[in-house]
């Protein structure tokens, strides 16, 4: 970090990589002013555009040196124009949302296509989402070319891979979209045999209508009374295992590590995910048993902590990934050192 510094102080060029984080800073303040409370949910709301602008700047920081050459050689020149204008998009983008009902129109255009209440109302999320990471992609690409679409690939795909998901969940609610709702049936019954070894008594049965489609019931009892919830692809975490999946591939893709360690930390990273959506799932009906279905702590804790528990552990493991690699390096520099002064 000290000579990230000493380049900035030498050279303002060295500024220039720092443009696509304050680019998406200052929409995403705008935003806040404009409607904070989306800010407090992770799913369905803005809490993932912070992780995003996270994801940028830890890019910038572990990977300074990709970003020190740019494309940006002549002042006036149509690449710089081109980026200029791209630049002022995503807060043109805000305005043109909050200010020409461009929300409105999606929504309007969402229920048209027959989407329902709540979840065409969650459509113009969806899009800004998938329209910032198209921004991004431009933005990566006209300052530093294709290396930048791969130096940034993480924090761009992070960004699709949450606007497609949640286009997916406003057309196919509940457990519509089979592709993913094949899933949850094992996790609803890995859930189960984990609260029967909690000494709770559980009954799993399978529902099938038009509106939910095909969704697993699990009823809980105990001591605190008795819970029924059916289970989609959203609450059973499906969507944080396939960021996990997208995030890890493209991080490992990068980490120079043979590729057993890279099968191997994926697999450990997989199951972990895997756990986490699982304990997930048995939190919920906890808080359910304890405050009732309809509570605000349920609303609360599937909305924002649920998914939170899972964004955490795949923004940390490619730093643990990264932690104990420096580790292991120092740790065989050490040994060697010692081997050499031995010898002397």
């Amino acid at each position: 970090m000290p000579k990230i510094f000493e380049h900035i102080r030498n050279q303002p060029r060295m500024l220039l990589p720092l443009l696509p984080l304050i680019v998406f800073l200052i929409p995403l303040v705008w935003l806040y002013f404009l409607d904070a409370t989306s800010f407090e949910s992770m799913w369905k709301g803005r809490t993932f555009e912070l992780f995003f602008v996270w994801l940028i700047g830890l890019e910038l920081i572990l990977g300074w040196e990709n970003f020190k050459d740019t494309k940006l050689v002549k002042t006036l020149s149509p690449r710089v124009i081109l980026l200029s204008l791209i630049m002022i998009l995503p807060t043109i983008y805000v305005w043109v949302s909050y200010y020409l009902d461009l929300n409105n129109v999606i929504t309007n255009w969402a229920l048209a296509n027959n989407m329902q209440g709540d979840w065409a109302s969650a459509m113009p999320m969806s899009i800004e989402y998938l329209v910032f990471a198209a921004f991004f992609a431009a933005i990566a690409f006209l300052m530093f070319g294709k290396k930048g679409l791969i130096n940034y690939a993480i924090p761009l795909s992070f960004m699709v891979m949450v606007g497609g998901i949640y286009a997916i969940d406003n057309m196919y609610p509940y457990g519509q979209f089979t592709l993913f709702q094949a899933f949850v049936p094992t996790t609803a019954s890995i859930a189960s045999i984990i609260f029967n070894l909690m000494g709770y008594s559980t009954i799993l049965t399978s529902s099938t209508d038009s509106l939910h489609g095909t969704m697993p019931i699990l009823t809980v009892s105990g001591p605190m009374g008795t819970t029924q919830l059916g289970i989609a692809w959203p609450c059973a975490g499906i969507e944080s295992f396939l960021i996990y999946t997208v995030v890890i591939l493209l991080f490992l893709k990068r980490m120079p590590i043979s590729w057993k360690a890279k099968i191997g930390c994926f697999i450990i990273g997989a199951v972990v995910t895997y756990f986490i959506n699982i304990f997930r799932i048995i939190t919920i009906f906890m808080i359910s048993m304890q405050y009732g279905v309809t509570s605000p702590n349920v609303d609360l804790f599937h909305k924002y902590y649920g998914p939170l528990y899972s964004i955490i552990w795949i923004i940390v493991y490619p730093l643990l990934i990264f932690s104990v690699k420096n580790l292991g390096h120092m740790y065989k520099n050490r040994k060697y050192a010692k081997s050499i002064n031995s010898q002397k």
